[in-house]
C-alpha cells in the first residue's frame, strides 16, 4: 500500500493521472452533448449545444489538471510542446497514453449512460452511415460535400488556429488572459471554432479525441466500417492535427512571439554617498633657528645681513564638494506565472 502511494505521488504518475482525468471530463461532456442531440432530437440539443458541451468540457478539464500537467487533453498540443522544447520528449508517451485512456473510458461511459436510448433509436442496428447513423456520436466524420484531402487541409487549418490562439492566450509577454480566466477563455476559443468552422469535418483537432472512441465503436458493435467509411477517413484526425498545431505555433512565434518590443525604462535616482574626508598629512616646515640680535656693543660688521625665515603658511582643509546626482537606467522586472492548457 505504501509503495502504491509513493508511486502515485511521483511526478510522471501525477501528470499521467491529470491528463487522464482532464481528458475524461472533457470527453464526457462533449460526447454527452452529441448523444443528446442525435438520440433526443431538437428537444434535447442543437448544434450550438454540442459546441457548448465541448467548449465548457475543455474549461472544466483545465480546472481539473491545469496546475499539475497543464491539462493538454490533446496529443497534438503535447507533440508541439515537445518539438518547441517546452517539455521533454520522455513525457510525450505519458501524456498521450493518459489522454487516450481518458477518451476511451469517456466513450464507454456515454455508451453505458445512453445505452437504452441508443437501442431505442437504432432498433439495435448500429450503423456508421445512413439516416439512423450513430457512430458520429463518438468519432468525427466529414460532411458529404467534403473530399478526403480537402478535409485533411481543413483539419490542419483548424488545429493551427487553435494552437496559435492558445499561445496568444498564455503568452505573458503579449496580452494573455487575466489570471484565473484561462480555462474560460480557452473554452470560449473551442466554442468559437466549432460555431464558425466546424461544419466540414466536425473539428476533431485532436488525435486523442477521435481515435480512442473510434476504436471503441469498432469493438462495441459498429464494426470495421468506422475505419473504412468516407474513403478511410480515420487517419486524417490522427495525422492532420499535429501538423496543424506545429504550423500554427511556428506562425505565431515568427510573426508575433519572436518580435521584441521596446520596454519602458524607469529612471532611478542614485543618491551619492557622502565622502568622508581623509586626514591629510600636514607638511612640517622646519624653520631655521632664530638669529639673535647682537647688542650694539657686541655687534660686528661682517657686511652680511642675515634674512629672517618666512612665517609658515596656515594649513587649510577645504570641505568636500558635493558630487552631482547620477542616473541609472533600470529595466522593469517581469514576474513569471504559470498556466497552460493543451
Amino acid at each position: 500500500m505504501q509503495r502504491m502511494q509513493e508511486a502515485l505521488r511521483g511526478e510522471m504518475m501525477r501528470e499521467f493521472l491529470a491528463e487522464f482525468m482532464s481528458t475524461y471530463v472533457m470527453m464526457v461532456f462533449g460526447l454527452g452533448s452529441v448523444a443528446q442531440k442525435v438520440l433526443g432530437g431538437s428537444d434535447y440539443g442543437t448544434y450550438l449545444s454540442i459546441n457548448l458541451g465541448f467548449g465548457f468540457g475543455v474549461a472544466m478539464g483545465v480546472h481539473v489538471a491545469g496546475g499539475i500537467s497543464g491539462a493538454h487533453m490533446n496529443s497534438a498540443i503535447t507533440f508541439t510542446s515537445c518539438v518547441l522544447g517546452q517539455m521533454p520528449w520522455k513525457k510525450f508517451p505519458v501524456y498521450a497514453v493518459g489522454q487516450c485512456c481518458g477518451s476511451f473510458l469517456a466513450s464507454v461511459t456515454i455508451y453505458g449512460l445512453y445505452y437504452d436510448a441508443l437501442m431505442l433509436y437504432t432498433n439495435g442496428n448500429l450503423t456508421v452511415t445512413g439516416p439512423q447513423a450513430t457512430a458520429g456520436i463518438f468519432a468525427t466524420y466529414p460532411a458529404t460535400h467534403m473530399t478526403l484531402w480537402r478535409g485533411f487541409i481543413d483539419e490542419i487549418y483548424l488545429t493551427g488556429i487553435l494552437q496559435l490562439c492558445l499561445l496568444a492566450i498564455t503568452d505573458k509577454k503579449n496580452s494573455p488572459a487575466l489570471q484565473g480566466t484561462h480555462a474560460l477563455v480557452i473554452g470560449v476559443l473551442v466554442i468559437t471554432i466549432g460555431l464558425s468552422l466546424g461544419m466540414n469535418t466536425g473539428y476533431a483537432l485532436n488525435p486523442s479525441r477521435d481515435l480512442p472512441p473510434r476504436i471503441f465503436t469498432s469493438i462495441a458493435g459498429w464494426g470495421n466500417e468506422v475505419f473504412t467509411a468516407a474513403d478511410s477517413w480515420w487517419w486524417v484526425p490522427v495525422v492532420a492535427p499535429p501538423l496543424g498545431a506545429l504550423l500554427g505555433a511556428i506562425i505565431y512565434l515568427v510573426f508575433v512571439g519572436s518580435s521584441k518590443h521596446p520596454q519602458t525604462r524607469n529612471i532611478e535616482v542614485i543618491t551619492p554617498k557622502p565622502r568622508v574626508p581623509q586626514p591629510m598629512k600636514q607638511k612640517v616646515v622646519v624653520s631655521s633657528p632664530p638669529h639673535h640680535t647682537l647688542a650694539p656693543s657686541q655687534s660686528f660688521h661682517s657686511g652680511v645681513d642675515f634674512p629672517q625665515a618666512p612665517a609658515p603658511e596656515p594649513f587649510l582643509v577645504s570641505p568636500p564638494s558635493p558630487s552631482p546626482l547620477s542616473f541609472r537606467s533600470v529595466s522593469p522586472r517581469t514576474k513569471e506565472e504559470e498556466d497552460t492548457f493543451m
